[in-house]
């Protein structure tokens, strides 16, 4: 796998920063930010110098292991304590000024350099430089080392240890310097070392005094601090074992210093360290990812609650109701169709009819219609309500609770703070849900677009058989009349039926009262068929307004809740995976 380069590293970090500001604890994302600063900040100095730090407790002996590695006496080493006040630096070679400031040490001491022939450089002598081999061995340490020797992490002086702590998170290699008594200090252990697991790499522990312990002791003595460092979550860092008085293992730490130096890589590999670590911080903060199809179900519930409080079933039922209606005007028994218009159309009793509906489905002017206009291009739609009565308490609660608990589900492994915020996003949509499904549901057509082609049709028939049964009784009552006036008898055509080849005789009748039984029991069963119809097409109508307003519905779902919930959703999503990145 190849590594992921420092700048883009930083850029994902930043990136969940970003998606994560608001949402996740602020001092996790002020920890991450100050990071990133430091990152861009070290990034931007001298990348030919390795800014190494020699920490430790008061007494351990820091100062006497940076001379001893220096060869002269760079720093003061005193019985009283705390001994170093300020941070003091050897440097070994030039440039490192731009970066001495920004680590705010003032006091530096230029180093003489080694040379491939074994000559010092330029800011050294030979003289000088034999005398340093003299006492204190081969200065074998290159161009581009700084070493700083740190206030005491424990001082009784508060100053002394913020500055300690500032550099701490600066500098490019830790040497934690302990001594016999110390080693397994709880401060040393909990505050300083167990924060910087994960980073093994950039991270030296060192045993002084160990002239002060017989072998077997100090080999003891050097594997407990080894398990110790282990259990801090630095498996792998380098411990090692010394004595700044007498010299003892000076040459290990040497080594391991020049070679850091000769390297260029612990600046990176500190930066790289810190920012894998908070990294890692903030993707565990984001906490797990929901399963795949999380708040499927919970959407539908969501959906068919939201129905509810929109009185979606309250309409579909009035579309059926104004369907049969709007039938039987046209196709009832002609007789009986004032009974239906006196009752009022349930559509627009609910104030959800057009106007160019208001005309029957007869062709004559519905009296019940209202005088309510469409919201005409570029009007105020939101100022056309409907009459639908306000949901029912219950019924509000079970929308509420079904937009509560969708994001119960769809923000399952969500961290608590980002869910409390997916919380509040949902609690206002719930605030406004009211208007907008009603908003819906007036904005959806649900009566018929156009009325069916066979109620023209029966409806002419219908008129044509009460034509006929009123000739009919016409024609019968003027027979009786001219009977009953004893005038000459009107001619009666009949109509005559030879029934004899099937056991019967001659039926004979006469035409007025066919035409007025016929017509008069031919319009009630086409009424009673065209009602049967009506019925099948009223389903059908309700079934299609059902579908209209399921969609209108869904997309106020949609607008209010599931697209907010989502950006919340997405942000974590975006979160989790740039911190994932960053921490690789």
């Amino acid at each position: 796998m190849s590594r992921i380069a420092l700048t883009d590293r930083t850029a994902a970090l930043e990136t969940a920063v970003v998606a994560a500001t608001g949402r996740l604890d602020a001092d996790l994302l002020d920890d991450a930010r100050a990071v990133i600063a430091r990152t861009r900040r070290r990034g931007g100095l001298s990348a030919e110098h390795t800014v190494v730090a020699l920490a430790g407790a008061t007494g351990s002996g820091k100062s006497s292991v940076l001379n001893v590695v220096a060869g002269t006496d760079v720093a003061t080493v005193g019985v009283r304590r705390p001994t170093t006040s300020h941070p003091v630096a050897a440097v070994w070679g030039d440039g490192a000024g731009p970066l001495l400031d920004w680590l705010e040490v003032r006091r530096r001491h230029e180093m003489p350099v080694a040379t491939a022939d074994g000559t010092a450089g330029d800011k050294g002598t030979r003289k000088g430089l034999a005398r340093l081999r003299e006492r204190r061995g081969p200065a074998d340490i290159g161009t581009g080392l700084v070493l700083l020797d740190l206030p005491d992490h424990d001082s009784v002086v508060a100053e002394h240890r913020m500055r300690a702590d500032r550099l701490v998170e600066r500098v490019d290699l830790l040497v934690w310097v302990v001594d016999p008594q110390k080693y397994a200090d709880a401060v040393l252990h909990e505050r300083y070392l167990r924060p910087l697991a994960g980073r093994a790499e950039v991270v030296v522990v060192v045993l002084n005094q160990v002239d002060r312990l017989s072998e077997p002791e100090a080999e003891a003595m050097v594997e407990d601090l080894r398990r110790l460092v282990v259990d801090d979550g630095l498996d792998g860092a380098r411990v090692l074992a010394l004595s700044a008085r007498t010299g003892q293992g000076t040459d290990r730490l040497r080594a391991l210093l020049a070679d850091a130096a000769r390297r260029r890589e612990a600046a990176a590999a500190r930066l790289a360290a810190d920012t894998r670590a908070v990294a890692g911080r903030v993707a565990e903060a984001c906490g797990t990812v929901p399963p795949h199809r999380a708040g499927d179900k919970a959407a539908a519930a969501l959906v068919a609650a939201l129905e509810d409080a929109a009185g979606v079933p309250t309409v579909v039922d009035a579309v059926g109701r104004t369907h049969r209606r709007d039938a039987h005007l046209a196709t009832g028994w002609p007789l009986t169709r004032w009974v239906s218009r006196l009752r009022r159309d349930p559509l627009r009793r609910l104030g959800l009819r057009r106007d160019d509906a208001a005309t029957g489905a007869d062709g004559r002017r519905d009296p019940a219609a209202g005088s309510r206009k469409d919201p005409r291009p570029g009007s105020r739609p939101d100022l056309v309500r409907s009459s639908l009565p306000a949901a029912r308490p219950a019924v509000r609660a079970s929308a509420a609770s079904a937009v509560r608990r969708y994001i119960d589900e769809v923000t399952t492994g969500a961290p608590p703070s980002w869910s409390l915020v997916v919380r509040g996003r949902g609690q206002a949509a719930i605030d406004r849900l009211p208007g907008e499904l009603d908003q819906a549901v007036v904005g959806t057509r649900v009566e018929a677009e156009r009325r069916p082609r066979w109620w023209a049709v029966a409806g002419a028939a219908q008129w044509l058989l009460l034509a006929a049964a009123a000739v009919g009784l016409l024609w019968l009552g003027a027979a009786a009349v001219v009977e009953y006036l004893r005038l000459p008898p009107l001619g009666v055509p009949v109509l005559t039926l030879d029934l004899t080849g099937r056991g019967g005789g001659v039926l004979e009748l006469p035409w007025p009262t066919l035409l007025a039984l016929g017509g008069l029991l031919a319009g009630l069963v086409l009424a009673l068929l065209a009602r049967a119809v009506a019925a099948w097409g009223a389903r059908r109508r309700s079934a299609r307004a059902r579908r209209r307003l399921r969609r209108a519905v869904t997309a106020v779902a949609d607008a209010q809740v599931r697209m907010p919930v989502s950006e919340e959703l997405s942000a974590l999503a975006r979160c989790r995976t740039a911190a994932t990145i960053a921490a690789s």
